[in-house]
């Protein structure tokens, strides 16, 4: 049976943030959270990555939660140029933490991943919460006159796998194979051969790349 899906509203920094959330199972061993692309060239909690990531976790038993960032969808607040939005992912894995109190997986795609995973490796630190995976999809290197920083995963212990497009054209393999080398292990880079930043004819190959990879780092 398909997870029971709970539509409701976080308590932002900016205003209410749109939320879902995928119930798990009984016995779950952790929760997770996916964050969606950049909201202002229309990235919101349906896009098709974050649905199959969040299919990925669900599969695994997790309860999933997914939010749109402010100003997109029904959140409210503006963009942030992700100042704030970083802000908005403390908050859901804030609740997640609270409401379940199970350790982490973090999952973002693009903006998503950009903004969420620093936040997931504790720069800076928050708290109580226990991220114990990342996920990082089409991992943006440089993207509409926005370039990304990465200096943090050096630090990262947290265990870390990056999924890119062979084509990708805003994370060039090269640019992101510089970018994962100089993470801190373990970590794990896969290159979907042929595919573009949103993974075009091949979401359902990056779910099973997720499932498996779960399926090995978490010894589920």
């Amino acid at each position: 049976m398909p997870a029971e899906i709970k539509s409701f509203f976080l308590a932002g920094p900016a205003g209410r943030l749109e939320a879902l959330l995928n119930a798990g199972s009984a016995n779950a061993t952790h929760a997770a959270l996916v964050c969606h692309p950049h909201p202002l060239y229309g990235g919101t909690v349906h896009n098709k990555v974050v649905y199959h990531a969040m299919k990925a976790l669900s599969g695994c038993g997790f309860p999933v939660l997914r939010f749109n960032f402010r100003g997109a969808g029904l959140s409210e607040g503006k963009h942030d140029d992700g100042r704030g939005e970083a802000e908005d992912v403390r908050v859901a894995l804030d609740w997640l933490t609270q409401e379940f109190h199970l350790p982490l997986v973090f999952a973002g795609f693009s903006f998503g991943a950009a903004v969420g995973m620093r936040v997931a490796c504790g720069d800076p630190p928050v708290g109580r919460i226990d991220v114990r995976a990342i996920i990082a999809l089409g991992m943006p290197i440089a993207a509409e006159g926005r370039a990304y920083a990465y200096d943090y995963l050096a630090h990262c212990a947290t265990p870390k796998l990056f999924i890119s497009g062979g084509n990708d054209e805003y994370g060039p393999t090269a640019k992101v194979k510089e970018v994962v080398a100089q993470a801190a292990p373990p970590k794990q880079l896969v290159i979907v051969p042929g595919v573009d930043h949103f993974f075009a004819g091949k979401v359902k190959e990056v779910q099973r790349v997720i499932e498996d990879w779960l399926g090995t780092t978490l010894h589920r």
